[in-house]
């Protein structure tokens, strides 16, 4: 596996041609189009994803150290498939609808301005993590850990408290009907 250090990656288009199976430490991609490609096996560290189309993209195995995607289109990501050693994502202005991470250990992720619409949490850690100007319509929440966790600022969301652990969670007022969806109760603010 080829070793790649502090390279700027802008405007490639790896549909045409695949990127190449290595370790990118310290690298940023800017405006590349990964989508319906594999990146599986590959391992990214320190990187920052920058207007980047990933929709559909194959992560089998691939190791996430610490990455920022920022403006990035991730439509139907199964990012359950990666590798989880050491895993560390952050998403800011990102579209991840349609994507999993099924039973994945995703704590202190941080989410800022995104849509994860019909996003799969089912059995998901999400500890400690930040749901900011988020659009959560549809997102599955299932015996989902969200100890700790910040929807202060999330919209559309529905989460069970009966089915999900909410120890020291934050809410705000105008977004506790997100909890009582399942009662479909009116609530006037």
């Amino acid at each position: 596996m080829k070793y790649i250090e502090d390279q700027y990656f802008t405007g490639q288009d790896y549909v045409s041609t695949p990127l190449e199976k290595g370790e990118y430490e310290n690298c940023t991609f800017t405006n590349c189009n990964f989508s319906n490609t594999s990146i599986a096996q590959n391992i990214f560290i320190d990187c920052e994803i920058i207007e980047c189309n990933l929709s559909m993209v194959n992560v089998s195995d691939t190791a996430f150290r610490n990455i920022k995607f920022i403006n990035c289109k991730l439509l139907g990501v199964n990012f359950e498939n990666c590798n989880s050693f050491a895993l560390k994502l952050q998403f800011e202005n990102c579209i991840l609808n349609h994507s999993t991470f099924y039973q994945m250990n995703v704590k202190n992720t941080s989410f800022v301005g995104s849509q994860l619409k019909d996003v799969d949490f089912t059995e998901t850690n999400l500890t400690n993590s930040i749901f900011s100007r988020c659009d959560l319509s549809g997102a599955v929440f299932m015996n989902t850990i969200l100890d700790k966790s910040d929807f202060r600022e999330a919209k559309h969301f529905s989460i069970n408290p009966e089915q999900n652990r909410l120890l020291k969670t934050r809410f705000t007022n105008d977004s506790l009907s997100g909890l009582l969806t399942k009662y479909k109760l009116q609530i006037d603010f």
